[in-house]
Parts: structure tokens; C-alpha cells; sequence
């Protein structure tokens, strides 16, 4: 909100005067309220391991998170450009493999990735589309400049998050919403199921059956998977509810079986299908694969995208970008250690108080080591893990993210914060709708914002200034 020289950032002119008007027991009544609002919307989420099980408000902060148009404009590119390059590098190792070929990646990192999927080598998706829901994780360290921190090509969670903060925002402070031209995110729902049926097969015409397909009402996003069904219109249905005929999916209903040609799955690769994957697997749907290889059904996103996103594929990104695209990165990475590589790792153990260390198919702030805020047994602990296995790690510099004005116990004050926009890439291209998810970490000092470690979120407004 404030700049180097004091003054306010013009994006933050209107809120740093609502801020300053403002009681704090007005801001209290304002938390209190947007809490009940998640709470009577059902928007929660759970945490796996937690001793009680129960399922958790994710705190929400009511201090909106300012962005100017302009600072977005740069950003919807450099997003864009990203998630194109993550289709192409995915399109590549399925088939070609010219950025193995070619060593602009090594190919162990590909072959000994637990995400890669060998049987998806060959089959073809519809519009060389793997990547349809995107969430890329986004930090601003500089005055003016942002980084990729993390490439989320799986199944991205939190758009509910985003949507519900701004109904919240509009509620709650609808002066303060109504004195700027913010640009909207309420048709998120309407984008997500028009990308959906844009990568249908061509035999289901111009009416495509779409559904949501859940592992259940025990999974910790299940809000969120009941949340977009009912924004979309569409069925949300567990492995149960579907079955395979000759190649083709179809839907129980109360009358006959019903033809599906979209899948958004939020279900892991492993359990899918039993018949491929882990034969274990009560989730998923024997005989999905077969009828995915063959055309007859569309999987948002597609089987093996998690060959794209974890944090080793992650340094070798910018290479990525110029070898597909022939661009430099708009977007750069977060200075990044290879662990893998013996002078880095060199590196990083001298300097393992100073980093960030994070495992390579490690996620939700887990298996991570925040040097400075870390313990010394913690510290050796790792250095012991590095020296065994240093191929699963890698390293950062420990980051002054931006921090923005958060309303906490204490009244306002900084707390850091990143940046998930989610981007939708269908037949029509790539649509990002303007801001997206900001989460916080509300812990004094702490740089981790997962929900799961104590975050909360933010609504994102994108402003003309």
C-alpha cells in the first residue's frame, strides 16, 4: 500500500482513507460477519492428519488486496505465455520428446518423475490441450516486478475462495466496492464450463453432457467441488455414479445411463481407474482410461499433467519458454538451487540457515524448511536429508515477499502474501478472469499462506487507477 518514498500506492488511495475512517471495532464487526457468511455458505476446508477431523472456516481478511490495471495487463501476459508453453512441454514428453532430444531437459527428470504417466505416451488430447485449469502461484519480491513461485497443473484448488470473497467484498463494504471500477470475477463458473465444453468430442454436437466427478465428501476441497457443479449447472458425481460401456462413459440416473463427454475430475491420477492405476482405487472408474485413449470422453486436465509441475520441472521453466515459444519469459522464476547438482548442493548446505528448502513433489506447505524461522535441530535434520537424497529437494533464498494491509487481532498491520490467478485454456485459447486468489499468511513474520499452515485469503480487486 505504501510506497519506498511513503507515499500511497495510487491503487490503495480510497482503501488507506477507509482504513484510517475506520474503528477498529467496525473492522471486528466487518470479520465477525464475513466469518458467518463462510460459515452459513458452508465454504470450509479440511486439514489431512488433523487429530480432530473437523472441518475448519478459512479465515478471510476483510482488507481487500489492490492491483492496478495496468500491473495486471503485464501479468495476463506473462500468464498466458506460461500456460502455453506448460501445453507444449506436456505435448512434447507425451510425444515427441524434442526438449529431451534436444537436452533442454535432463531425462531422468522426466522418466523417474512418480507423475509422469507412461500410458499416456501416443494418445492424443483434444487440441493438444493438457492443461485446461491452471493456478499459478505468483509473488511480488520488488516494487515493480513479480515471480512465479509455483506452476499448479493438476487439479488447482481455491477459485471458491475467490469467488465467495468477493460476494463478501460487494456485501460487506459496498461503499468502499462501489467507489472503484473493479473488474469482475462472478463469471469464473461461466468461463470454466464454456472451456469444458469447447474440449468435448466431436460426436457429442453442440450439447455436451459435462460433470464434476469428486472423490467425496471427505476430501478437504469437496466444498469447493459442490460449489462449481452448482455454479455450472452440471451434475457433480463420485466414481460410483459413472460406468464404461464399450468405450463410452456414461451417468446412472433414475431413468437410463446417460452419455458423459466431459470430465472435470478432481480426483488423482492414481485412482482414476482401477484397471490402470492403483487396482486399489474405489474413487475412480474402471474403464476410463481405455475410454479417454479412444476419444470418446475429455479429462480437465488430462492424465499426467503433474509431469509439468513439480518444483525440479519448475527451474527448468524460462529454458522451457524459449525453447517452445522462442520468447523470453515475461514472468521470471524465483532464484532457484538444483539440489541434484553437487556445486548447488554445496551451496545450499553452507548456507542452510539462510534458505528456504522445499521437496520436489512436496505441496500445502508441507516437507519444507524456513531456514531463518527454523530450529537448529531442524536445521541438521535437513542438511542429513540433503546429503541422502539431494535429488529431492531444492533450494531458494529466503524472500522479502510484498506484504500488504491485513486486519488482524492486533488491528492493521503487513502480513505477506502471494497471488493464484487461474487461467482456463480451451479451443478458443487462454482466459484468465482479472485478479484471482490472494492468500495471506496472517502468522506475524511467517511467509507461508497455505490454509493448511494458518493462512487465510484475500479478495483481489483489479482497478483503474
Amino acid at each position: 500500500m505504501v510506497g519506498p518514498d511513503g507515499s500511497i500506492r495510487a491503487p490503495y488511495a480510497d482503501v488507506a482513507k477507509w482504513l484510517e475512517a475506520a474503528p477498529p471495532d467496525q473492522l471486528e464487526r466487518l470479520r465477525i460477519e464475513s466469518e458467518l457468511l463462510y460459515r452459513r455458505g458452508g465454504i470450509t476446508f479440511a486439514v489431512y492428519g488433523d487429530a480432530a477431523g473437523e472441518e475448519r472456516i478459512i479465515p478471510f481478511d476483510i482488507v481487500p488486496r489492490m492491483i492496478s490495471t495496468a500491473e495486471w495487463a503485464r501479468l495476463e501476459l506473462g500468464l498466458k505465455q506460461r500456460v502455453r508453453a506448460l501445453n507444449m512441454y506436456l505435448a512434447d514428453i507425451y510425444g515427441k520428446q524434442r526438449v529431451l532430444k534436444e537436452k533442454i531437459v535432463p531425462e531422468d527428470l522426466v522418466w523417474q518423475n512418480p507423475a509422469f504417466r507412461p500410458e499416456m505416451a501416443g494418445v492424443s488430447v483434444p487440441h493438444d490441450i493438457y492443461v485446461h485449469i491452471a493456478g499459478i502461484d505468483i509473488v511480488r519480491i520488488d516494487a515493480d516486478d513479480y515471480y512465479v513461485l509455483e506452476d499448479n497443473a493438476r487439479t488447482p484448488s481455491g477459485v471458491s475462495y475467490m469467488l465467495g470473497g468477493r460476494e463478501i467484498s460487494i456485501r460487506l463494504m459496498g461503499d468502499l466496492y462501489g467507489a472503484h471500477r473493479v473488474a469482475p470475477v462472478e463469471d469464473y463458473p461461466n468461463e470454466l464450463v464454456s472451456t469444458l465444453r469447447s474440449i468435448a468430442p466431436k460426436a457429442a454436437g453442440d450439447d455436451p453432457v459435462v460433470v464434476l466427478l469428486t472423490p467425496g465428501q471427505f476430501n478437504s476441497a469437496y466444498y469447493e467441488h459442490s460449489f462449481l457443479a452448482d455454479k455450472m449447472g452440471v451434475e457433480l458425481v463420485e466414481g460410483r455414479d459413472l460406468l464404461v460401456r464399450d468405450n463410452f462413459v456414461y451417468m446412472r440416473t433414475t431413468e437410463r445411463p446417460k452419455r458423459v463427454d466431459v470430465i472435470y475430475r478432481r480426483i488423482d491420477d492414481d485412482f482414476l481407474d482401477p484397471l490402470v492405476f492403483r487396482p486399489d482405487s474405489l474413487l475412480g472408474v474402471p474403464g476410463l482410461f481405455n475410454a479417454y485413449a479412444a476419444k470418446n470422453v475429455a479429462l480437465a486436465n488430462a492424465v499426467g499433467t503433474g509431469a509439468a509441475d513439480d518444483k525440479a520441472i519448475y527451474t527448468y521453466m524460462p529454458e522451457i519458454v524459449k525453447f517452445f515459444l522462442g520468447e523470453e519469459p515475461i514472468l521470471k522464476n524465483v532464484p532457484t538451487w538444483r539440489c541434484r547438482n553437487p556445486n548447488e548442493l554445496s551451496h545450499v548446505l553452507a548456507h542452510l540457515p539462510e534458505l528456504v528448502v522445499k521437496e520436489v513433489h512436496g505441496s500445502g506447505g508441507y516437507g519444507m524448511l524456513v531456514g531463518p524461522a527454523a530450529r537448529a535441530a531442524e536445521i541438521e535434520r535437513f542438511r542429513g536429508l540433503l546429503k541422502a537424497h539431494p535429488e529431492n529437494y531444492i533450494a531458494q533464498p529466503t524472500l522479502a515477499l510484498s506484504a500488504c494491509p491485513s486486519f488482524v487481532g492486533s488491528g492493521v498491520a503487513p502480513r505477506h502474501v502471494d497471488l493464484r490467478p487461474f487461467c482456463l485454456t480451451g479451443a478458443k485459447g487462454v482466459k484468465i478472469v482479472p485478479g484471482g486468489l490472494t492468500r495471506v499468511a496472517l502468522k506475524e513474520g511467517s511467509l507461508v499462506v497455505n490454509s493448511s499452515q494458518g493462512g487465510g485469503t484475500k479478495d483481489t480487486w483489479v482497478v483503474d487507477v
